[in-house]
């Protein structure tokens, strides 16, 4: 059975929208696209290729797909993680897209819960979720992420998309390792442990 592992670019308050650059996600008037670019150096770039390098298969949404689609075929034989992006199986969550065209993908249909639960049955290693907003919601919302890889950037927004919005189902998670980099972000990661535990101070 596969691990789905959810690894999100997101800030101190917990936005992860366009995370890259001014128009790649304005949806809800958001004005503040591209805020990861002045935070990002060699050392942080390292371990996303090494994140990269554990995935057997990337889970998408649609315009997570499509922005990759867009750039990584055409990134150049020699860039590692283009070779490793091209060739992974990739599965794409879409109500619109008709078709997928990006090297070895595939479009789900039906139920994307369903899909994704029939994934984890069938494939084996870790199943990576990037980006993908509406997907990792979807995701949340139905039980089926196992590890978050939280890459935490050192400033605060106030308005945007949220890993964990309205209708997350509370877990408990443990933290089993966490990163800190030169330019000041984290990366910290999760594996989820259960029903959250609660208790009362000085009880």
């Amino acid at each position: 059975m596969a691990k789905l592992v959810v690894g999100t670019f997101v800030t101190v308050d917990g936005v992860m929208q366009a995370p890259g650059g001014p128009d790649e996600d304005r949806e809800g008037g958001f004005e503040h696209g591209g805020w990861l670019p002045p935070h990002f150096d060699d050392e942080l770039g390292g371990f996303m290729g090494g994140l990269m390098g554990r995935s057997d298969a990337l889970l998408l949404g649609r315009k997570t797909y499509e922005i990759f689609a867009a750039y990584w075929p055409n990134a150049g034989e020699d860039d590692p993680t283009a070779q490793k992006l091209n060739s992974v199986p990739k599965y794409v969550a879409s109500r619109t897209l008709q078709t997928v065209d990006w090297n070895n993908s595939t479009l789900l249909a039906g139920d994307v819960a369903q899909e994704v639960a029939g994934l984890k049955e069938r494939l084996d290693g870790e199943i990576h979720v990037t980006g993908s907003g509406n997907l990792a919601q979807t995701l949340l919302k139905n039980d089926l992420v196992d590890e978050f890889v939280l890459i935490v950037f050192p400033l605060v927004l106030g308005t945007g998309k949220r890993l964990f919005d309205d209708g997350t189902i509370p877990r408990g998670l443990r933290l089993t390792d966490t990163q800190t980099f030169p330019v000041g972000v984290t990366a910290q990661t999760y594996e989820r442990t259960g029903e959250p535990e609660y208790g009362t101070v000085g009880g």
